[in-house]
């Protein structure tokens, strides 16, 4: 049982961040019916800004308490990531809305690789894996006999408050009304005074900012970054999207820790079964069968509706 509730924690963290950059993928798809493959990377430039800012406030602001010096980093690095994701659909995205559907494909996947040749071209990032400084107390939190660390218990926290206030701004408020209205018909919320280049500008910031905390995090947690670190997280996200049903914000929650959840007890469980041979080496195949498998039952997804008009 101890070892179920570690997995079971395990899996809510990692597919806590799935999730996050799930929404972004989704919320852009169910807008403008558009893949941003280059989502991924704008959560490593969320984590890129967030070490410097952290290295920042190491020399300037010796001190600090670690639970302060997260949430100034996640602050510094949601309004760059914004910026980045703006750009992208400004000069990426914007004229290719009514272009065949591979243009926009190739485009985000050239943006990808703009994204990570840039890092990688920046001194004080490089090509090289970089160290994230671990500012909160390293001190376990026991919980009905499993670990699990202050980092994240506050990336779960972070995560549901996150996903909570989307919910809200989707359902509650005039842009969600927006939002869903362009989603349906573009051309009939155009017709009723909906700006569609405000609200699509709107998605890609909110997009970015949810990439933006899972990039934070995700250094926070696992203690190192690297300039293709959005590529593995980016395709996971994308494929959770898909297994909840792209195009869903709830499916995307779901789904992103489904996928969390699967990951951490095929290598809990199986690899204990094979030996070790299918272990955590080798997590990243469960996740991608019962993507498999769900798709093939399921293809919409598991709350998905609308993608097979959509495809």
């Amino acid at each position: 049982m101890e070892t179920f509730v570690q997995q079971i924690l395990n899996g809510l963290v990692l597919g806590s961040m799935y999730a996050l950059v799930a929404l972004g993928y989704t919320m852009v798809y169910g807008v403008l019916n558009l893949i941003n493959f280059a989502h991924g990377d704008v959560l490593m430039i969320g984590a890129m800004v967030g070490l410097s800012i952290l290295h920042a406030l190491e020399s300037y602001f010796p001190g600090l308490p670690g639970y302060l010096q997260l949430a100034i980093a996640i602050l510094g690095a949601i309004p760059v990531a914004i910026l980045v994701n703006v750009l992208i659909e400004r000069v990426a995205y914007r004229r290719l809305r009514n272009a065949p559907r591979l243009a926009p494909l190739i485009t985000a996947i050239g943006v990808s690789i703009l994204l990570q040749t840039f890092v990688m071209a920046m001194p004080f990032w490089g090509r090289n894996p970089l160290p994230f400084p671990q500012v909160l107390p390293s001190e376990p939190i026991m919980i009905g006999g499993a670990m699990i660390s202050q980092t994240q218990v506050l990336l779960l926290a972070l995560a549901a408050i996150a996903m909570f206030a989307l919910v809200l701004l989707i359902e509650r408020t005039k842009m969600g009304r927006a939002m869903r209205a362009v989603a349906e018909n573009p051309r009939v919320a155009g017709l009723m005074g909906v700006d569609s280049n405000r609200v699509i500008v709107a998605t890609f910031a909110i997009g970015a900012a949810l990439a933006a905390v899972a990039g934070v995090m995700w250094g926070a947690n696992y203690a190192t970054i690297s300039f293709t670190m959005g590529v593995l997280p980016g395709l996971k996200a994308f494929c959770a999207a898909v297994l909840g049903g792209i195009g869903n914000i709830y499916g995307a929650m779901i789904g992103g820790l489904l996928l969390g959840i699967i990951e951490a007890l095929g290598a809990g469980y199986i690899g204990d079964l094979t030996g070790g041979l299918l272990g955590s080496h080798y997590q990243d195949i469960f996740a991608f069968v019962v993507l498999i498998l769900v798709l093939t039952v399921r293809p919409s997804g598991i709350m998905g509706e609308r993608v097979a008009d959509r495809a």
